[in-house]
């Protein structure tokens, strides 16, 4: 369960997000609003990575708090991910491996749903946007965390491959892990079910 409480974000003087209090259950949520409303900001206060006021915590353990154990609860793929360009996919798979102390045979079987193997060992400045995104992708299912935010993960990636991340997930899914999604695309609804919605609307959050 995730809550968050008396949060307030500002860029400056303009306010994005004001939540007085939101309860979002275990299960899976697609994060729904216009471009602008404060999507991505919200996924990434809850990820640990953006500052804000306020409190938000993951089955009782405070961000603010407890950062670091907080953050091993939680993975987050970005809408246009960036990394080091001179990094291999390799490195930061294995580093991502390593901090999150992942069984290897995870790892592994990951590289093979992604398919991508054959590009691991170039470094990542030479990536594609639908190369990095897989990676990316596949970045955030490394571990056993309880919780995974994507953001916008269907954009920049080939149409063949998006029923295989929806499996992906839907396997996720059975196994306990929660997801918050972002998306201006549609799922195809018989592999990928929804608890309910977040609507992202008017600098605050509605969970419908």
């Amino acid at each position: 369960m995730l809550a968050i409480t008396d949060l307030s974000k500002k860029y400056g003087s303009h306010t994005v997000l004001t939540i007085s209090g939101l309860t979002i259950p275990d299960g899976t949520f697609w994060v729904e609003g216009g471009n602008g409303s404060g999507k991505t900001t919200l996924l990434k206060i809850i990820a640990g990575i953006c500052p804000f006021e306020g409190a938000v915590s993951i089955n009782g353990i405070d961000l603010v708090k407890s950062p670091v154990v907080y953050r091993r609860q939680i993975s987050y793929a970005e809408a246009e991910p960036q990394f080091p360009g001179i990094l291999t996919g390799t490195e930061l798979i294995r580093f991502f491996q390593k901090t999150r102390n992942a069984d290897p045979s995870q790892v592994n079987q990951l590289i093979s749903q992604f398919n991508i193997r054959d590009f691991l060992d170039r470094p990542v400045g030479g990536y594609s946007s639908g190369m990095m995104k897989k990676l990316s992708i596949l970045l955030a299912f490394i571990g056993p965390q309880k919780l995974i935010l994507l953001d916008e993960p269907l954009i920049t990636l080939d149409v063949n491959f998006t029923p295989i991340l929806l499996s992906i997930i839907h396997e996720a899914q059975t196994n306990g892990i929660s997801f918050l999604i972002t998306s201006h695309q549609a799922f195809e609804q018989n592999i990928l079910s929804f608890d309910g919605r977040l609507v992202v609307r008017d600098q605050t959050v509605q969970l419908t």
